[in-house]
């Protein structure tokens, strides 16, 4: 964990510090060692999110685009009491989780029935053969009317099948935290596959770092559906109708009939 509890304020480690974990409030102690990114521990190693996994560089560098009390919120189920750590929770209730390591697809759709509004962000960096395997399958993909939007045809040759049928966005990083050259495009643009698909064509998105950053601050979804249009209610046709002249008028106190011209 990056925070603790000090005096009811979150804390990040430092050595020496002890405090209490935000989601147990047990005691938790820092780890500072040169290995691994300093970090809080619970004693015995116990941990109290299964779900948890041990922190990188790359997790750490994506959680400060965001402010500290949107990062690591433990989150309830009302019903059942259970409990998890959510990486980043918005205010606009978007849980954001950063997964490096390998997850199992049956996990994976156990905790996106959990968080229900979540994006992935999973470090496409991690192992050497995905990068390329993804850039040449995007250079074979079709454009479509929509600016950055392609289709694909064979997902499997260009993802991780683990994340295909995904039922919430999937954004692929695969610059992870090395420098790369500012001409690779391909690399340094999160590539989203989208849930969605469209004629069993899978969508794939193309987005900037900073817009993705600026549209989690500040929206509940990542895509915003458009409201459909509502179709018009068809008019009843108009009819003019020929009304007749009476036969007769009131002229003088008494009836007669019209005469006609």
């Amino acid at each position: 964990m990056r925070f603790a509890r000090i005096n009811n304020k979150l804390i990040e480690a430092e050595h020496g510090l002890k405090g209490l974990c935000p989601g147990c409030s047990q005691p938790v102690f820092a780890k500072c060692g040169e290995q691994r990114i300093w970090h809080w521990a619970h004693r015995n190693n116990r941990i109290c999110d299964n779900w948890w996994e041990p922190e990188t560089e790359w997790h750490r560098s994506w959680k400060n685009n965001y402010p500290a009390d949107w990062q690591e919120v433990f989150l309830p189920d009302e019903q059942t009491g259970e409990k998890h750590i959510a990486d980043i929770r918005t205010p606009h209730n978007l849980v954001i989780e950063f997964q490096h390591s390998h997850i199992n697809p049956i996990e994976r759709t156990i905790r996106e029935k959990f968080y229900q509004n979540i994006v992935w962000v999973v470090d496409g960096s991690r192992l050497k053969r995905d990068y390329p395997r993804f850039r040449k399958g995007i250079l074979k993909s079709k454009r479509t009317k929509k600016q950055g939007f392609y289709f694909v045809d064979f997902p499997d040759e260009v993802f991780p099948t683990n994340w295909l049928n995904s039922s919430m966005p999937v954004i692929f990083d695969f610059r992870g935290i090395s420098a790369t050259e500012q001409d690779d495009i391909i690399r340094n643009t999160l590539w989203c596959l989208l849930p969605q698909r469209v004629e069993n064509l899978t969508v794939v998105v193309g987005i900037g770092r900073e817009s993705f950053i600026e549209i989690t601050h500040n929206k509940a979804q990542l895509f915003q559906e458009k409201e459909q249009e509502k179709p018009q209610r068809k008019q009843p046709p108009t009819m003019n109708i020929m009304r007749r002249e009476p036969q007769y008028i009131y002229e003088h106190g008494r009836w007669k009939r019209r005469q006609r011209f």
